[in-house]
């Protein structure tokens, strides 16, 4: 069987990670869930053309400015133990949410402070201020890119990552098109409880993948101390 492009892999990955990672209850899910009720499919899929960007941004600046001098040396070692944290807290909070209005207060104050500040008027604008108010989703791109680069899943050059880049603007607009669509049509089918269930099963995927990385990261340290014997 033909192995894929290294291109056409780290576009893949980009597209996974991004779509998982939207599906979460978040600010933005839950501003599509509520105005696309109330006002349609344009005004909430505005809203995500408007998160879409500023989450691609991030991504941008995480994998051309961060995730590169990470993946070498120990600074590699170090982020490998720090993905496995990151996800394995992450899938974890993931499964064990109760509630759509759970946020944390420092994230929730930052972001209140940020959007009263820029008061955006327009759903684009909304959609945008949102994500660039959450103060976690730069931090996370840079645990993300150096783990996907470190594994070779995306190549630590221009094509790899816009690549992945390309791929996690696919994922994340198509989740939150998909979101609107599916609320202007169904708003009622398509409740809060909903997101909440789809959350706990990216918790579920988001712990797998933090297994492997603790599988990988005692495969490697086994082989060192045989290499040391």
């Amino acid at each position: 069987m033909p192995e894929l492009p290294p291109i056409i892999i780290a576009g893949l990955t980009g597209f996974l990670i991004g779509l998982l990672l939207c599906i979460p209850v978040g600010p933005v899910n839950l501003t599509i869930l509520n105005e696309g009720a109330r006002r349609g499919f344009k005004w909430a899929a505005l809203i995500g053309a408007g998160a879409t960007v500023m989450e691609v941004i991030y991504c941008t600046l995480a994998f051309t400015g961060f995730a590169a001098f990470f993946a070498k040396g120990w600074i590699k070692a170090i982020m490998e133990v720090l993905s496995f944290g990151f996800m394995l807290i992450l899938g974890l909070r993931f499964i064990m949410a109760k509630s759509v209005l759970e946020t944390e207060s420092l994230e929730h104050r930052i972001e209140e402070r940020i959007e009263h500040k820029l008061q955006p008027h327009s759903a684009f604008m909304t959609g945008f201020v949102r994500t660039f108010a959450n103060p976690g989703v730069l931090l996370g791109w840079i645990v993300i890119g150096a783990f996907v680069i470190s594994r070779g899943l995306v190549e630590p050059n221009w094509e790899g990552k816009l690549s992945c880049i390309t791929g996690v603007a696919v994922g994340v607009g198509l989740w939150f098109f998909g979101l609107s669509w599916a609320i202007s049509l169904g708003h009622k089918k398509f409740t809060a409880g909903t997101l909440l269930k789809m959350e706990r099963a990216s918790g579920v995927c988001l712990l797998v993948f933090a297994l492997i990385q603790g599988g990988h990261i005692i495969w490697e340290l086994a082989k060192q101390h045989q290499h040391r014997i």
